[in-house]
Order: C-alpha cells, then structure tokens, then sequence
C-alpha cells in the first residue's frame, strides 16, 4: 500500500533536520547526532527506578519500570534497539513506559554494552544473563518468577529472540513469551525488501551494513544462530511469540521468515506486517496511529501470554 501519511510527515521531519547518514558517521558521531533527535515521550508509571545488575564483564544498569498496583507482576524484560551501536535507557523510556502501564506488567530495560566496543556476542551474553538474574530476584522486584517475557524492537528484537533460544539451549529461565518488533534475524542483504527500501525510508541498507560490521568480528560470524537466528537448524521449543513489522522496511523479509520459520517448528507466532509502516513506528505512537494500533496489540498479547 502507499506510505502512511503520518510516516511521510515522520521523515519529512527527520530530513529537515539535515543529519547525515548514519553509515556515513563514526559511531560516536552517530551516537552524538541521535541524541538530538526528540526521544517518544511515555506515560507516568508508578514507580521508576535504576538497579544494578550483573553483566559478562561488570555490573550493567536495568531500568525497572513498575505499573499501578500491588505485584507481584509479571515481567517483561526489554532490549532497545539501535542496531547494537546506537540506543540508549534514556531512549528507550517512552516505549518502556507504556508497554509497563498497558501490559500491566514490570518492565526492566536493559543497558547492555554497545558494540563496536563491545563485539558478538558480548552483547547478547550480557542480555541473557541480565535476563537470568532477572528470573533468579524475580521476588525481590514484585515480580512473579513464573511470568517472565522477553522483548525488543529492531536488534533488540534479535537480542530478545537469542535470548529465548540461548535459555532454551542452556536450561536458562523459563520464558512465557517473546515480543518482537521489526528484529533483524539474518545477515542477508539480498532480499526484496532490502532492495526495495534500501533507501528513503529512516533506516537504509548501508546503515544496516554499517551496524552488521561494527558489531560482528568478522562475517563468518553472522553465520552464527545467536547472531542471526533464522540460520538455526532448530526454532523448536521456543516460546510463543508475536513479530510485528513494517511493510517500508529493509528488515521487512527477514522478520516475515522468522516467522514463517517458527511457526513451522511448531510454535505459536503471531506475524502482523503493518501497511504504509516504517521502521521505527512502534516507538512512534505519539506520531502514528498504527504506531498506537500496534502498541495496543503488543501489550494484548503481553497480557494474555501472562495470564495463560
């Protein structure tokens, strides 16, 4: 379908701003330039507050996000996106915020370490063990142990699926769900919807890239499951999930496949690709109707998966 009016405004906006292109920049620059973009402001919550948690290489910060109500809670945990080199807490609040009030849920974001200081799979061990102690003080959060989700938009959506899968294959946690927004699940820039948004529409192929190189050692890595997990021989065991994506979207295809892929391991995935959509609508809701279409069905989703 044709671009959403609202999403054309979006990046009408964003091309006034006169930023350059991400590939184009050191990755501090591009740290320092998205921080002059307006972050999604969320709703007041209950309760916020910063904790310590324990990553690979030191203590990380988690941002715990507590809904009204007494608890304990069921949790989500949450990994923001910014192609492993870009994001931040701070960035991530809007989101985080109304997926806590809507879901009615504990949400912890994530500050896991950012590549390319940090490289595969620095980053994704620092998501799986925060997740784990996450489910081992689950009590001491008012959380409720038994009802932890995982989630995350873009390459957080690929850390969260990794970690689902790193906790399938190492006894982890027990995980009840997995939230999915546009992931990046493979390193492949050949599909159609790389070719047929590889530019114009917020995120770029060279940005996507430039992200894969900074955060990989080298490309024998991207062949590996926990970098790109639609190159896994096994998605069986995993739990359900719901993948969103956007139809204007280089990671479009990949998201779709992921899907297609995990419903035929036999889990329970829930795919909606979201016309005239781009990439980073879910975070827009604020901007975009479908943005709010889509944070209403996430949570849905959330809620249910906790109740089940």
């Amino acid at each position: 379908m044709p671009l959403d009016p609202q999403a054309r405004k979006i990046l009408d906006l964003r091309a006034q701003t006169g930023l350059p292109e991400t590939h184009t920049l050191s990755p501090a620059q591009s740290r320092t330039n998205s921080r002059l973009l307006p972050a999604p402001i969320g709703p007041d919550v209950a309760m916020v507050k910063d904790i310590l948690v324990p990553g690979e290489a030191g203590n990380l910060t988690a941002r715990v996000y507590t809904p009204n109500g007494n608890g304990p809670f069921p949790i989500l945990v949450w990994f923001h996106g910014g192609g492993w080199v870009l994001g931040d807490l701070d960035r991530a609040d809007g989101t985080a915020r109304e997926l806590a009030l809507r879901s009615e849920s504990l949400v912890i974001s994530v500050d896991y370490r950012l590549s390319p200081e940090t490289k595969f799979p620095g980053p994704i061990e620092d998501c799986y063990i925060a997740t784990q102690w996450v489910a081992s003080n689950a009590s001491m959060l008012n959380g409720d142990p038994a009802k932890i989700a995982v989630g995350g938009d873009s390459a957080g959506g690929n850390l969260a699926t990794v970690v689902a899968m790193m906790s399938r294959d190492r006894g982890g946690a027990n995980l009840v769900f997995q939230l999915l927004v546009y992931p990046v699940t493979d390193y492949d820039f050949t599909t159609h919807s790389y070719s047929k948004y590889s530019n114009g529409y917020l995120l770029t192929k060279e940005s996507m890239i430039w992200f894969w190189d900074h955060y990989l050692n080298d490309p024998d890595d991207g062949l590996n499951p926990y970098a790109s997990p639609l190159k896994t021989d096994d998605l069986s065991g995993l739990p359900p999930a719901l993948l969103i994506t956007a139809e204007y979207d280089p990671l479009c295809d990949e998201g779709e496949s992921y899907a297609k892929r995990l419903k035929a391991s036999g889990v329970n995935c829930k795919y909606l690709c979201y016309g005239g959509m781009i990439h980073g609508f879910f975070s827009m809701s604020n901007d975009i109707d479908k943005g709010k279409d889509a944070l209403k069905t996430a949570t849905d989703a959330l809620t249910l998966a906790f109740k089940n």
